[in-house]
């Protein structure tokens, strides 16, 4: 089955390239374009796609903001967002990544990761270019102490080394060959910590590993 992508971007030449990268994959289907903020959170709320892939600044609504209303705290079914942009400015990246996007690309990415980032998303797994999440693990160290929430039940040595990679970017197929595990043992070990940290995605589980200063920047 083809996953469905709403592509939104202000930039018609941006969009388009997109959208042809995007299209030139078999597995992949656009099922919708927008140029502003208000069009891709109508077009995402009518159509469901599998993946949003969001500009962070467009006119009426930005990324953020569409991110935070689709997939945000408090909403009961979210749609996986991946946000793009050429700023990797911080207060994007945590902006964008609190209120609820999967994964967060710079524009120069290149296809091979864009991809990969709508594969993640729709799998429920999240992808952050290797470049921003060194920024993003920067800046968590440099941040007051938060007090953040205490997991359900004590996480397991393996829980533990499954989350230090999870927060550093890594996809389940990495993790497997890092660990020398089964892709579904993998799994297994991300839902559970899902459930014990009360975390809706992968992303949540790293914000989480960097609150609790589990993994460091580099």
């Amino acid at each position: 089955m083809s996953i469905r992508v709403v592509v939104a971007d202000d930039q018609d030449l941006v969009r388009t390239g997109l959208v042809m990268i995007l299209g030139a994959q078999a597995d992949l289907e656009v099922v919708g374009e927008a140029a502003d903020g208000h069009a891709a959170l109508d077009l995402a709320t009518r159509l469901r796609p599998d993946v949003l892939l969001v500009d962070i600044r467009m006119p009426g609504l930005d990324g953020v903001e569409v991110t935070r209303r689709l997939a945000g705290p408090g909403v009961t079914d979210p749609i996986a967002v991946v946000v793009i942009t050429t700023f990797d400015l911080d207060e994007y990246v945590l902006g964008a990544l609190r209120a609820g996007a999967r994964g967060f690309l710079l524009k120069d990415a290149g296809p091979e990761l864009l991809v990969q980032a709508i594969h993640a998303a729709a799998d429920g797994q999240a992808l952050i270019a290797p470049n921003v999440t060194r920024r993003l693990l920067a800046t968590f160290a440099e941040q007051s102490p938060v007090v953040p929430v205490q997991p359900s039940d004590p996480l397991t040595g393996r829980e533990e080394e499954v989350l230090a990679l999870v927060a550093r970017g890594r996809t389940n197929a990495e993790i497997a060959t890092e660990l020398f595990v089964g892709l579904s043992t993998v799994k297994t070990h991300v839902a559970s910590l899902m459930s014990k940290l009360g975390a809706r995605n992968r992303v949540e589980i790293a914000m989480w590993a960097h609150d609790t200063r589990r993994v460091r920047a580099d």
